[in-house]
């Protein structure tokens, strides 16, 4: 980083996170906002429950995408921010190849540090 780089508030990655989600830009948030090392905690019973590096949590993000057939509907809410972390609830209407249409909706859990997103965790 050049000393010229501002490094964003907490505020501001979540806003930014939040403003990606909505266009459906995930992959492209996660490569922005994410830090390197960051950690994805999903809830347990997920096929990947824990994953730890940027690369990772994109790997993840595509194997996603690919089983979506459709997008019937997704809401994120505006970010709560607390100190360090940030919260959103978010909801997918989406048909799974080989599942059907279903809703699903969680709470998203953010910490950051040095503007990047270091972890997130999932609640169903």
């Amino acid at each position: 980083m050049t000393t010229q780089e501002k490094v964003m508030t907490t505020q501001e990655v979540a806003n930014r996170l939040v403003e990606l989600c909505r266009k459906s830009d995930v992959l492209q948030a996660q490569e922005e906002l994410f830090a390197d090392n960051v950690s994805s905690i999903e809830p347990a019973g997920s096929p990947t429950p824990v994953v730890n590096s940027k690369a990772a949590v994109l790997e993840k993000g595509k194997q996603f995408a690919a089983i979506i057939e459709e997008v019937h509907g997704n809401e994120i809410s505006d970010p709560v921010v607390a100190g360090n972390r940030f919260a959103v609830s978010w909801m997918f209407d989406v048909t799974m190849k080989g599942q059907g249409r279903q809703k699903m909706e969680e709470i998203c859990l953010y910490d950051v540090k040095d503007g990047k997103i270091v972890s997130e965790q999932f609640f169903m």
